[in-house]
C-alpha cells in the first residue's frame, strides 16, 4: 500500500456514482494516485479505445483558455468505435486563487463551462478532473461539487498535533510492504527530514530500501547518510546546532538559511528567529519536565515516547506553541542530551536575548544577519556547560 493510499480525503464518495469527478488538494501525491485509480477503473468499466487525457498545467491565462477549449472539444467528440469515453483533465492548476485562476477571462469561461456541464448529456461520457488547491467560492467548483463526486486530499500539516504520528504510520507501512523494518530512531529522523511532504517521504522510503539492499533493518545511520532535508528539516538543523551549543555549525547553518531567504519568499529573518525561539522554549520546558520527574533521561526512543504519554496534560500550557507535547516526540527526544548543555537560567536568558534580537530586527536599521549572529554568539558562548 502506498503512502497516499493511507491518506484519507476530507470528502470522498464513490466515483462510480456519477459521471463527473473532481480530485483535488495540496497533497499532490495522493491526488495523482487517486485520479489515476479512477481513470483506470472508469476506462476498464466503459471499455473502448477512445479515452482522452488533457494536460492542464498552464503558465498563463491564454494557455488556460486553450485547455478549456480542448476539454469542450473532447466532451463533444463521440467515441469513434462506439461505447463509452473517459476524459481526464489532468493536473489542472487554474482552479485556485493564483493570477491565472483569477483572470477575468478564465473565471468567465469556467463559469460558462459550468453552465454547459449542467445541461450536458452524460450518456457514455465521464469527466475526471485532477487539480491542486481549488477555490471553493467559485461557480465552477460549486457546480462540480453539486453535479458529481468531490474528493479533497489535504497534505499533512505541521500545525496538526498528530502529523508526525500519521507520517510515521504511513512510512512504516510502506517500508514493511517492501519486506523491511526500521528502527524507531531512524523512523523519527526520516519523518523529520521529509516533514509533511508525502511525496518526499515516499521518495525517501524508496531510496532507503534500495540503499540497504538485502539488509532487512533500516537504521538511523542509513537515514542520516542517504535521506535529504526539506525546508522544515533544515530549520530543525539550525535549532539542533543551537541546542548542541556548537557555534561553528550554528553560524554555518545560519548563513545557509539567510542565503535561502533571498530566494524563498516564505522565509525571512524573523521566521528564523521565531524558529530558534521555539527551540529554546521547548528545551526549557523539557528541562522542567525532567526536573519534575515526568520524563527521565533515556537513550531508548520508544521508552521516551511512552514517558511522554504519561505526562499530565493538565500541567502543560494550553496554547499550542508553548506546549512541548505538541511537538514531534522525536524532536523532544533529540533535545534530551541538548538540555544538559544549558542551565535553566541560561535558557531563560536566551529567550530574553532572542526577544531583544526581535526588537532590533523590527525597529533598527541594522543588518539582519549581523543582529542574528550577535544574538546566537551571545547565547552559545555565555557561561559554562552545566546540567
Amino acid at each position: 500500500m502506498s503512502l497516499a493510499a493511507k491518506r484519507k480525503p476530507i470528502k470522498m464518495a464513490t466515483a462510480k456514482a456519477t459521471p463527473l469527478a473532481l480530485v483535488c488538494g495540496d497533497d499532490d501525491l495522493a491526488v495523482k494516485q487517486r485520479a489515476k485509480q479512477i481513470f483506470q477503473e472508469w476506462s476498464t468499466e466503459l471499455g473502448g479505445m477512445d479515452h482522452e487525457t488533457i494536460e492542464a498545467t498552464v503558465s498563463n491565462a491564454g494557455d488556460a483558455l486553450s485547455v478549456i477549449g480542448k476539454l469542450r472539444e473532447a466532451l463533444q467528440t463521440l467515441p469513434f468505435f462506439g461505447g463509452g469515453k473517459v476524459v481526464w483533465l489532468r493536473d489542472c492548476n487554474f482552479l485556485g486563487e493564483d493570477r491565472t485562476a483569477s483572470s477575468a477571462a478564465v473565471t468567465e469561461t469556467l463559469a460558462e463551462l459550468a453552465e454547459e456541464l449542467k445541461n450536458f448529456s452524460w450518456q457514455n461520457i465521464r469527466l475526471l478532473i485532477s487539480a491542486g488547491k481549488v477555490d471553493k467560492r467559485k461557480v465552477f467548483y460549486k457546480t462540480l461539487d453539486k453535479l458529481g463526486t468531490t474528493e479533497i486530499f489535504s497534505a499533512w500539516s505541521q500545525e496538526d498535533k498528530d502529523w508526525a504520528d500519521r507520517a510515521q504510520i504511513a512510512a512504516r507501512d510502506a517500508i514493511r510492504k517492501r519486506d523491511k523494518d526500521i528502527s524507531s530512531a531512524a523512523l523519527g529522523e526520516l519523518v523529520i527530514r521529509a516533514g509533511g511532504n508525502a511525496r518526499q517521504l515516499e521518495n525517501e522510503v524508496e531510496k532507503l530500501c534500495v540503499f540497504t539492499g538485502d539488509r532487512k533493518k533500516i537504521e538511523l545511520a542509513d537515514v542520516t547518510t542517504i535521506c535529504a532535508h526539506n525546508k522544515t528539516a533544515k530549520a530543525f538543523a539550525l535549532g539542533d546546532a543551537l541546542g548542541d551549543r556548537d557555534l561553528p555549525r550554528l553560524l554555518k547553518r545560519l548563513d545557509e538559511e539567510l542565503w535561502e531567504t533571498k530566494f524563498d519568499k516564505e522565509k525571512s529573518e524573523i521566521g528564523l528567529l521565531y524558529g530558534l525561539t521555539g527551540k529554546v522554549r521547548a528545551m526549557l520546558l523539557l528541562k522542567e519536565m525532567l526536573r519534575e520527574g515526568w520524563v527521565k533521561d533515556t537513550s531508548d526512543y520508544n521508552h521516551f515516547k511512552s514517558q511522554l504519554e504519561r505526562v499530565p496534560a493538565d500541567q502543560m500550557p494550553t496554547e499550542r506553541k508553548f506546549n512541548p507535547l505538541a511537538l514531534s516526540p522525536y524532536v523532544l527526544y533529540k533535545a534530551l542530551p541538548q538540555v544538559k548543555k544549558y542551565t535553566s537560567a541560561e535558557l531563560v536568558r536566551a529567550l530574553d536575548v532572542l526577544l531583544q534580537c526581535n526588537r532590533r530586527l523590527v525597529s533598527s536599521g541594522l543588518d539582519e544577519a549581523l543582529v542574528l549572529q550577535q544574538a546566537l554568539v551571545q547565547i552559545v558562548s555565555a557561561g559554562a556547560t552545566a546540567a
